[in-house]
């Protein structure tokens, strides 16, 4: 059976590539009815940080990646935590130092400094000098003043076949004998990675390319137990539009800075499944079962992948797109209650909300475009588009907003074909083309030069709210353009 593990860090909050390296686990277990482990590798108790953790369990709800074993809690699936298996590592750090394939270390922090740097002085690399190696030092992997080291073979070469790469080697006289367990009694992270696969039954194993060299110190950890060694897949790198590794300069990288940016948990994991794997058509936008189905290891890259931001936003707004009104402005009103827009007290109606989303589906790739797209629905505007009163706001044009103003306020029906008809008749009557009344009516009502369908934005502003616009731009223009 396929037996994957998601097996983070919560060292920082979970980057692309983590969350990528994650989504890839579970598609390939999900395609052959497999398992999927959740393991949270916290043996780095110095930079262990609760937040991250936090930010790693909300990303993979968030985005819908489940997990089918571990310790239940509250009836359901809690992940493994390495610092609750200390007891393990100690049995088997153990058992290996009794086969002679591993030793107990005594040096001091200042004896390795030295050693290093007297390497470093003659260009070679800083390598542990192997001193305890044959000392015999008996002592316990709970023991502070020790630590215990794996007898890494001197000479030879250790190899490994990664699926996507063939096979690659190691020369053995590059690698420092490994530390497994340290003075703090926790173990290194390639002596419980190696623990836990094993005991887990882990069948394959997805990383990023980055861990590509640790991998020969697994092999000859899992060769020192006699264990199986399970199938690796070193995924490519992630890389930023100008082809360097993706980082913050790049922009937003953590998954929940995309979170609140408001990327739809479906868009993103579209996304992420096209950042090193290829459906071999041109097929972009899929649902989460046909990816799952069509998911296999032939459609993984080995080139590095470029995170396009652009794209994502794209396919963003196609998600978008595919929701109902209501369904859009389930999703907006989290955004609304926190830029002020909603209150508990507020009377805005649901069926307000559902116009305004229908409105404006077409004009979001996400949702806080909504933002700076459609505060007016919601607040009068505070200030001008400079470009708009550059070009639409002339001293003349106050007059004419106020006498448009009043024929809407006579108007007997506030539907779209009166509203247009006035527009166009006063337009006329002036010997003007619609657009010189239209932009400068589309400015005082929302404040912006370009938006949604105007006439459709009137009927949903509602006459009072639009004619009270209208003549606060009239005096405004007044008050600020001179002849």
């Amino acid at each position: 059976m396929v037996r994957v593990r998601f097996a983070p860090s919560p060292t920082g909050l979970p980057h692309v590539g983590n969350i990528r390296t994650a989504l890839f686990n579970w598609l390939f277990a999900r395609h052959h009815a497999g398992k999927v482990i959740l393991r949270i590798e916290d043996t780095d108790r110095e930079r262990f940080d609760p937040e991250a953790l936090d930010a790693i369990m909300f990303g993979l709800r968030w985005l819908g990646l489940d997990w089918d074993e571990g310790p239940e809690v509250g009836g359901l699936f809690g992940p493994y935590f390495q610092s609750e298996r200390l007891h393990i590592y100690h049995k088997f750090a153990r058992e290996l130092v009794e086969k002679g394939k591993a030793y107990y270390c005594n040096c001091s922090t200042e004896r390795l400094d030295l050693v290093r740097n007297e390497l470093r002085e003659k260009g070679l690399p800083p390598m542990y000098d192997r001193h305890c190696r044959e000392l015999g030092i008996d002592s316990d992997p709970t023991d502070p003043n020790t630590v215990v080291r794996l007898k890494v073979p001197l000479w030879g070469k250790t190899s490994l076949r990664d699926e996507l790469r063939g096979e690659i080697s190691f020369d053995n006289s590059t690698f420092d004998d490994i530390v497994l367990i340290k003075s703090d009694s926790f173990p290194t992270y390639h002596f419980a990675v190696v623990c836990d696969d094993h005991l887990m039954e882990i069948s394959h194993i997805f990383r990023g390319v980055e861990w590509l060299p640790g991998a020969g110190k697994h092999v000859i950890l899992f060769n020192a137990f006699g264990w199986e060694i399970p199938k690796m897949i070193h995924l490519p790198m992630i890389l930023g539009p100008d082809r360097a590794k993706l980082s913050k300069r790049h922009g937003a990288t953590a998954i929940t800075e995309f979170v609140k940016a408001g990327i739809m948990p479906q868009a993103m994991l579209n996304f992420l499944t096209l950042l090193g794997w290829s459906p071999k058509d041109d097929t972009e936008i899929f649902d989460v079962e046909e990816i799952i189905k069509r998911f296999d290891l032939h459609g993984i890259n080995t080139s590095p992948s470029v995170f396009d931001f652009e794209k994502l936003n794209w396919m963003n707004s196609e998600y978008i797109r595919k929701l109902t009104p209501s369904e859009l402005t389930k999703r907006l009103k989290p955004y609304y209650i926190k830029w002020d827009w909603l209150k508990d007290d507020d009377e805005i109606s649901e069926e307000y909300l559902n116009r305004v989303s229908k409105i404006m589906q077409e004009r979001l790739r996400k949702f806080t475009d909504m933002k700076s797209l459609g505060r007016f629905f919601f607040m009068e505007p505070e200030e001008y588009d400079q470009k708009g009163v550059k070009k639409n706001f002339k001293p003349i044009v106050a007059d004419r907003i106020l006498e448009v103003a009043q024929r809407f306020e006579n108007l007997e029906k506030w539907d779209e074909e009166s509203i247009e008809n006035t527009v166009r008749e006063y337009a006329k009557q002036l010997g003007l083309g619609a657009g010189k009344i239209i932009h400068p009516i589309r400015l005082a009502s929302s404040g912006l030069r370009m938006g949604p369908s105007l006439f459709e934005m009137l009927i949903i502003l509602g006459k009072d709210r639009v004619v009270k616009r209208m003549r606060k731009a009239a005096a405004w223009i007044k008050d600020n353009i001179m002849e």
